[in-house]
């Protein structure tokens, strides 16, 4: 399968303290990919290298390669703000745009890229709502505020959001950790069918759910790349004996 991210010698800073130290690993088209490590570890600063929302930051500094599908993401004359709308991003806490109906808060980045016509503006609400299983539940109240829907329903309105621009992959930032279990449920299960569309990361603190959905997994500790392998590996017969204590609880 192709590569969608390829990341080489990846360093990060916050001012003077560096937070990761030269990741190197690819994310597959069709896959998840699960980042896991205890906090502080520099995960969430990983994935918001991959989309440049890390320089977001004042003060802030990122050196290596990044490329989205074979396209550097880092150097002269590339436009961040291109790079955001090729690569989706949803939060930890779901984040639906308070002013804004359940159909504007999907249509607002079609409308940002430039789709005026209201048919094709429908039509992609309608799809990207029924792609996170929030259609039949939404469809008569799409002009009510997104802050009307529970909070498994807000997060599903956000990743509906992300995928409605057709993304070359969705990032998520512990998507699953303000939700209860049931919600968590229904994200990790739209993830399975989002994964035929876009290649996926998620940062997760859940372990349990990295082994669930994930095909790949990598582990962060102290903002080194400690291992990489397939999830299955990973989880059943690490190489590194890091890896192992922090999965069977050893410490984290």
């Amino acid at each position: 399968m192709t590569n969608v991210i390829e990341v080489s010698n990846l360093f990060a800073w916050f001012g003077d303290k560096q937070v990761l130290n030269g990741i190197t690993l690819s994310v597959k088209e069709k896959e998840i990919t699960a980042v896991i490590g205890p906090s502080g570890c520099g995960k969430s600063t990983f994935l918001r290298c991959l989309n440049r929302m890390h320089e977001v930051v004042p003060n802030t500094k990122v050196t290596g390669n990044v490329l989205l599908n074979g396209e550097p993401v880092y150097g002269p004359g590339i436009d961040p703000v291109l790079i955001r709308r090729r690569v989706g991003m949803v939060f930890q806490k779901p984040t639906p745009f308070p002013m804004m109906s359940i159909y504007d808060n999907v249509a607002i980045g079609l409308r940002l890229n430039g789709c005026k016509d209201k048919a094709v503006l429908s039509e992609r609400v309608e799809t990207s709502l029924k792609s996170v299983g929030l259609w039949e539940e939404v469809k008569d109240h799409l002009s009510q505020s997104g802050m009307n829907l529970s909070g498994g329903q807000q997060q599903r309105l956000c990743i509906a959001r992300a995928v409605a621009v057709n993304p070359e992959i969705l990032l998520l930032d512990e998507p699953t950790s303000a939700l209860d279990p049931a919600s968590a449920a229904c994200v990790e299960e739209l993830l399975r069918e989002i994964k035929k569309l876009f290649a996926v990361v998620i940062v997760t603190h859940n372990m349990q759910q990295a082994a669930r959905i994930s095909d790949m997994t990598g582990f962060f500790l102290l903002g080194d790349l400690i291992e990489f392998d397939t999830t299955k590996k990973l989880f059943t017969n690490p190489a590194n004996t890091r890896t192992e204590d922090y999965i069977t609880g050893r410490f984290g």
